[in-house]
């Protein structure tokens, strides 16, 4: 993966960066997404960070 378009998504409770992704460039808006989070033991919200 190209690291222009390598995203990183972390837990709004516990703030542990779990998952990477890629991203459509138009989209300008941040991404959130409900996840595992393998800290927190249970699905939580991520959001995109930089």
């Amino acid at each position: 993966m190209s690291q222009e378009s390598l995203i990183k998504f972390e837990c709004t409770q516990c703030k542990k960066v779990n998952y990477h992704s890629k991203k459509n460039k138009k989209i300008k808006n941040r991404l959130e997404l409900s996840k595992f989070c393998k800290a927190c033991k249970g699905h939580a919200l991520h959001k995109e960070t930089k």
